[in-house]
C-alpha cells in the first residue's frame, strides 16, 4: 500500500498526494554536483526531474555491491511492468525506439516533434496507456505518418499493435467504473480477451486460498488465460510466464545474497528466490514474513509484484522494485510513531471491535531511494507500508517507509505560483510555507504507519478485495488518509517533538487536504472527465463528505470572489470531528465487508466532477508551466575497477535526458520477447 505516486508535483499547493550508458550521456556525477539540477525535461503533461542519493559515499563497498544488484535486478524485470500493463506494449515500444534511433529523414516537422512527445509519455507510462487516467494516449500523428516511419526505418509493426494507437479498441487500461464488466472493459494484461468479471470471480472462489485464517494472496502472480475453452493461471515464475526476465532478477538477487549485510536479509532474499522460482504464494508469505522481521542493516528494499491498484478486480499485482538507504537522522525522529503506535490505536474514534488489542511490529522509516523499475519508475511513491496481506500484517506487523529525497526533489524543484492562485487568502499562504513540508511529511508518516496498520477486520468477513471488489483500493487510501487527518491535529504530536506547533500545523494539513481534495486535483483530468484513480476518488470523497456534513455549521465554506472558487475552512476543531466520523464509519465498511455502504460513499462522493468548477479550475491553471505530473530518472550506479579489473567502488551517474536513459534500458534491461 501506497501514497499516491502522481505525488507532490505541486507541493506547495498540497497535492500529497545501468547499465552500460555512454559516458556523453551521464556527465553529471555525484562527487561533480556543486549546483544539483533537478530539472531534465518536460513534455505534454509531465516533468523529468532527477534525485540526489543522500549517504551513498558512506556505505562500505559490500554495501554498494548490494545495492548494485538489487537494483539490476529490478531493472531485469523491467519489461514485465510493460507486458502486465498492456498485451501489445512491448511490441509498439520496441518498434518505436527502433524509429527514434534510426529515422534519418526531416526532424524539423510538427509530426516528428508529435512523434517524439508520444514515444516520450509512452516511456513514461511503461506502455500506451496514461499512467494515471488509464485513458489510451493520443498519438498526434497519423497513420501514414507512421507508416512512413516504420517504411523508411525497416521497422514491423503491423496489424493489431499498428491499429490500436489510432482506433478506439482498448481505450481504458483499467475501468474501475460502477455498471460495466470491468475485467471486459480494461485493457490491462492480467486476463486474457474474452474472460469476464463473472468468470474471475467464480474462478477464485473455487481457488485454494491457504489455511484458515492465514489466507494467501490468491491470484497475486498470475494471468488467467483462455486454454481449449477453459481459464487457467500462467503464473510468474522460472520456466513459467515472463521467466526469462525473472531468471535474470533471480541472477542478481543470488548476488545480493552473497553480499547481504547480516543473516536475517540473506535468509530473506533467498525466500525470494525460492518465490521467483516456484511462483508458490504460501512462499511470498513466508518471504514477507521473514522481510518484514529484517529490520538490521541500512539496505533495503521493496521488490515483486506488490500492489494490485492495477486490477479492475484487485487479484493482480504489478512488478516494482525500490530499492532503499536509511536515511539514519530522519528515521531516528519519525521512530516515535512506531514506538507510540498502540496509544493511536486506542484513542482513535473506531469502535472498540474494530480496533486492535494489540499493534504489533509496526516499523517507520525515512529512506533514500537508490534505485526504482517497474510500477515504481518513473512515477514513483512518496511512502509506501508493506505487507498488503492483512493477517500478516496483524501477525508480524508492517514496514512503512518515507522516501525522503523523492519528496526533497518534489520540494526543489516546484514552483510556488499556484499556491497564491488557489489558497483562501495569505494567513493560508503564510502557514503553508512555514508548515507545508512538515505537513506533507507527517501526513505521510501516519498514513503509512498508523493508517494502514490501524483497525481490524471482523471474525468470518472475506477480505477486502473480496467484500468491497472493485472500491477496496480507495476505500483503504481513504481510511488511510483518514487517521493520518485525524492526529494531524492533535497535542500529541507536539508532546511526542514532532512539531513545535500542532495546531498550526494541522491547520495547513487540512488547509491544503480541501484545497486539493475540492479544487487543485482537478487539473489532473480532461474536462468532462469522471474522476477515476483510486487516490483522487479517495481524496475527493473524504473532502466532499466532510463538506457536506459540515455545512450547516458552515465548518467548510464555499467562497465566490473575483469569479473564482475557494474553499474557507471556518471550524478546524468541527472538521476533525467530521474527519473522526468518516474514519470511523469507513473503518466499519471494511470490518463489515459492507459493499453497498463503500459503493455509495465512492460513487456519491467520490466519482462526480462539478464541471463548471472544473473548467474554473482548468483556466486558473493554464497560467503555470509545471506540469501536473512529474516523474524520475534513475541515477546510474556505475562500477569503479582498477588496473585488475577488480571493483573497487561504484560511482553515481545520472543522465542528461531522459531519452538515453530508456535507450539504455532498452538496451540493456530487456529479457522478454
Amino acid at each position: 500500500m501506497r501514497l499516491p505516486k502522481f505525488m507532490l508535483a505541486f507541493l506547495a499547493i498540497g497535492i500529497m498526494w545501468s547499465c552500460g550508458q555512454k559516458e556523453t550521456d551521464t556527465k553529471n556525477t555525484e562527487k561533480e554536483n556543486t549546483s544539483f539540477e533537478y530539472l531534465v525535461d518536460r513534455f505534454a503533461d509531465i516533468q523529468i526531474l532527477r534525485y540526489q542519493v543522500p549517504g551513498f559515499d558512506n556505505l562500505s563497498l559490500n554495501q554498494k555491491k548490494l545495492v548494485y544488484a538489487l537494483t539490476q535486478a529490478g531493472l531485469a524485470g523491467r519489461d514485465i511492468m510493460w507486458d502486465q500493463n498492456y498485451r501489445h506494449n512491448l511490441q509498439i515500444r520496441r518498434a518505436l525506439e527502433k524509429i527514434d534511433t534510426t529515422f534519418t529523414g526531416d526532424k524539423s516537422t510538427d509530426d516528428w516533434k508529435a512523434f517524439k512527445t508520444y514515444l516520450k509519455r509512452v516511456w513514461f507510462s511503461n506502455g500506451i496507456h496514461h499512467h494515471y487516467s488509464n485513458d489510451k494516449l493520443e498519438p498526434g500523428f497519423t497513420q501514414e505518418y507512421l507508416t512512413m516511419l516504420l517504411a523508411s526505418t525497416g521497422t514491423e509493426l503491423s496489424g493489431e499493435p499498428f491499429d490500436v494507437i489510432f482506433n478506439e479498441q482498448d481505450a481504458k487500461k483499467v475501468n474501475k467504473k460502477k455498471g460495466i464488466d470491468n475485467v471486459a472493459e480494461s485493457a490491462v494484461n492480467f486476463y486474457d480477451p474474452g474472460i469476464t468479471s463473472a468468470q474471475v470471480e467464480e474462478f477464485y472462489a473455487k481457488a485454494d486460498r491457504g489455511p484458515e485464517g492465514r489466507p494467501v494472496e490468491t491470484g497475486l502472480n498470475s494471468k488467467l488465460v483462455l486454454r481449449d475453452g477453459k481459464i487457467t493461471e500462467a503464473v510468474y515464475k522460472s520456466g513459467g510466464m515472463y521467466g526469462a526476465a525473472i531468471d535474470e532478477m533471480i541472477k542478481w538477487l543470488e548476488t545480493a545474497k552473497d553480499v547481504a549485510e547480516n543473516e536475517k536479509q540473506a535468509q530473506t532474499l533467498e525466500l525470494l528466490i525460492e518465490y521467483y522460482k516456484t511462483g508458490s504464494l504460501a512462499t511470498w508469505d513466508e518471504y514477507a514474513i521473514s522481510w518484514v522481521n529484517s529490520r538490521e542493516g541500512d539496505i533495503d528494499w521493496i521488490t515483486g509484484f506488490v500492489e494490485v491498484y492495477n486490477d479492475p478486480l484487485g487479484y493482480k499485482g504489478s512488478y516494482e522494485t525500490i530499492v532503499q538507504i536509511k536515511d539514519f537522522e530522519m528515521s531516528k525522529q519519525m521512530a516515535v510513531l512506531s514506538d507510540n503506535a498502540q496509544w493511536f490505536e486506542d484513542e482513535s474514534p473506531l469502535m472498540d471491535e474494530h480496533k486492535k488489542k494489540n499493534v504489533v511490529g509496526i516499523s517507520y522509516k525515512t529512506v533514500n531511494v537508490a534505485g526504482e523499475s517497474g510500477d515504481a519508475s518513473p512515477s514513483t511513491p512518496i511512502g509506501v507500508n508493506l505487507p498488503n496481506n492483512n493477517w500478516i500484517r496483524q501477525e508480524h506487523g508492517s514496514k512503512s517507509v518515507s522516501l525522503g529525497n523523492i519528496i526533497d526533489a518534489y520540494n526543489n524543484a516546484g514552483e510556488s505560483g499556484r499556491l497564491q492562485e488557489f489558497a483562501f487568502d495569505e494567513e493560508e499562504i503564510a502557514r503553508e510555507k512555514k508548515y507545508g513540508t512538515a505537513a506533507s511529511k507527517l501526513l505521510t508518516a501516519l498514513h503509512e504507519v498508523v493508517g494502514h496498520a490501524s483497525g481490524q477486520i471482523n471474525a468470518g468477513v472475506g477480505q477486502p478485495k473480496e467484500t468491497l471488489k472493485n472500491y477496496a483500493s480507495t476505500m483503504e487510501e481513504g481510511r488511510a488518509d483518514l487517521v493520518g487527518l485525524y492526529y494531524l491535529m492533535d497535542p500529541k504530536l507536539q508532546e511526542l517533538g514532532l512539531t513545535d506547533n500542532w495546531e498550526e500545523l494541522g491547520k495547513t494539513a487540512y488547509d491544503r487536504y480541501i484545497r486539493n481534495g475540492l479544487v487543485t486535483q482537478l487539473i489532473r483530468i480532461e474536462l468532462g472527465d469522471d474522476i477515476e484513480e483510486d487516490h483522487m476518488v479517495n481524496r475527493q470523497w473524504v473532502s466532499a463528505w466532510v463538506f457536506e456534513k459540515g455545512q450547516a455549521d458552515k465548518v467548510i465554506e464555499k467562497v465566490e470572489r473575483d469569479g473564482k472558487t475557494f474553499y474557507e475552512i471556518n471550524d478546524y476543531a468541527k472538521l476533525r470531528e467530521l474527519f473522526g466520523q468518516l474514519l470511523k464509519e469507513t473503518q466499519r465498511i471494511k470490518s463489515e465487508g459492507d459493499f453497498t455502504a463503500a459503493q455509495d460513499l465512492v460513487e456519491g462522493y467520490g466519482v462526480k466532477v462539478d464541471q463548471a468548477l472544473h473548467a474554473e479550475v482548468l483556466e486558473r491553471n493554464s497560467a503555470f508551466i509545471t506540469p501536473p505530473y512529474s516523474g524520475f530518472v534513475n541515477p546510474d550506479i556505475v562500477p569503479v575497477l582498477d588496473t585488475e579489473g577488480e571493483i573497487v567502488d561504484f560511482r553515481l551517474e545520472w543522465p542528461e535526458t531522459f531519452e538515453a536513459q530508456m535507450h539504455a534500458y532498452a538496451k540493456n534491461h530487456s529479457f522478454l520477447k
